[in-house]
């Protein structure tokens, strides 16, 4: 169905029983290879007649059945026909979290609503899930053309921001807490939207995938054999630079990666595994030298580079003699935690009504020492605070006073000490930290106070 047009139309299809997940695939082409997990639950197509419901145009959309997988169109601007899927729990938050979760080859937004725990999740935690859905043939999302790998360029990343942005306008979701996840070819996607739009999304998690640009072709097709192969290998740097070029001139915030492989991996071979690892260090600032190893289940192998904490910048998982059809039941709890959407990390208190954050720098050679002061300008009494910020690249805090400070660079936040965790209306608190820095020595641009946006001067 096209999802373009003047209207906006909801539409539900039934849910299926949460089936084991992914099963063994017969081979295929190589393109319908590509990241079909096995035993996936069938989802049944959408409901017609009085299942559909219509909704305002766009520009004031109409909100989505709670607790049920619904059919969205007329979303946005969708270059390349994808069908959007939403599910909204009836435990939905204020100001809710958006996980977009991209499938596989051969595979619907459907098939990874009712074959992963997306939703299940998200009655628990509040967030909303997107469920992009490819329409042409080989069902794969386009993660090689020219159009694809760079910002606002065409094909399905567009489609996808267009799904995200109607999301944010219908639900007020919190532009902070926007995350990409995806299977194979949704991994490879999840890679592409995290380097086309570093602006939209705090972080992804990609399962079986290959680095942003690895599957570049110019001729049309969607496969590129040598990628797959695991033959394309790069530097840190050379990979860096095809993310910074999909959206020349951008300084901002880079969002965080989590990756997962398998060593047996033989549709995209495992040293792709390594390149990932390379490009999402090189785009972040840190050191390729893990800063945390461990074994969280038996056969993984689990690297953090750039913080020891569960939101490193960017952490590895590689599964020891396992295939491509890697993704189990239990990892989506896994991905939740790095992007923070779990119960693991305690939410910060009541949201202010307005704040303001006034940042400085004084720097020398290789460090610097940041001075933030956190004014609370509305006119309730906020008990408990979080302050959350994206350091520049290149930094890496090495003290800090007023507050704890997690991970030590990337995306950090701040949460108060003891002793000043009350801020009274018209109230300021003043932290700071030390901080190491490759050159660029400016101060964070933005900055979220309990998930609320801030002035900042």
């Amino acid at each position: 169905m096209s999802a373009t047009g003047s209207s906006n139309t909801v539409r539900r299809p039934s849910r299926s029983g949460l089936a084991v997940l992914f099963g063994a695939l017969v081979p295929l082409l190589a393109t319908l290879l590509l990241g079909a997990p096995g035993a996936s639950a069938r989802a049944e197509p959408a409901t017609s007649g009085a299942a559909a419901r219509t909704a305002a145009p766009a520009a004031a959309p109409t909100v989505a059945p709670a607790a049920a997988l619904t059919e969205v169109t007329g979303f946005g601007t969708n270059p390349s026909n994808l069908q959007m899927y939403l599910y909204v729990p009836d435990s939905v938050t204020p100001n809710p979290a958006v996980v977009v979760a991209v499938h596989y080859c051969t595979g619907s937004g459907p098939a990874m609503y009712s074959g992963t725990e997306y939703a299940s999740l998200a009655d628990r935690y509040g967030f909303i899930v997107v469920y992009p859905s490819v329409t042409r043939a080989s069902k794969c999302f386009d993660v090689s053309s020219p159009q694809a790998l760079r910002r606002g360029g065409g094909s399905d990343p567009v489609g996808i921001k267009s799904m995200v942005d109607w999301v944010t306008r219908t639900y007020s979701a919190d532009t902070s807490r926007i995350f990409a996840t995806g299977i194979s070819s949704g991994a490879m996607m999840t890679n592409v939207l995290l380097g086309d739009y570093p602006d939209v999304f705090a972080a992804g998690a990609a399962f079986s995938g290959v680095p942003f640009g690895c599957f570049a072709t110019t001729d049309g097709s969607e496969w590129n054999s040598a990628c797959s192969g695991g033959t394309v290998i790069r530097t840190p740097q050379e990979w860096g630079n095809l993310v910074r070029t999909a959206y020349p001139g951008y300084t901002g915030p880079r969002p965080r990666m989590q990756v997962w492989h398998g060593t047996e991996d033989d549709v995209l071979r495992y040293p792709n595994f390594g390149e990932e690892i390379k490009q999402w260090t090189n785009v972040l600032g840190v050191s390729q030298t893990p800063a945390a190893t461990d074994s969280p289940q038996s056969g993984w192998t689990r690297t953090r580079y750039g913080a020891t904490g569960d939101r490193a910048p960017v952490e590895a998982i590689s599964l020891q003699g396992v295939g491509h059809n890697l993704y189990a039941y239990g990892m989506a709890a896994r991905v939740l935690t790095f992007f923070g959407l779990d119960s693991s990390d305690p939410g910060p208190g009541p949201q202010p009504g307005a704040c303001k954050v006034t940042v400085t720098t004084n720097a020398w050679s290789t460090g610097l020492t940041g001075s933030v002061t956190i004014t609370n300008t509305g006119t309730a009494r906020i008990e408990g605070w979080k302050l959350a910020f994206t350091l520049p690249s290149g930094q890496t805090i090495t003290n800090g006073w007023g507050a704890t400070y997690a991970p030590a660079s990337g995306a950090v936040t701040a949460t108060n000490a003891t002793y000043n965790g009350t801020i009274a209306p018209n109230a300021s608190v003043g932290i700071g930290y030390q901080a190491n820095h490759g050159g660029n020595s400016g101060p964070p641009t933005a900055f979220t106070l309990n998930g609320t946006a801030c002035a900042v001067s």
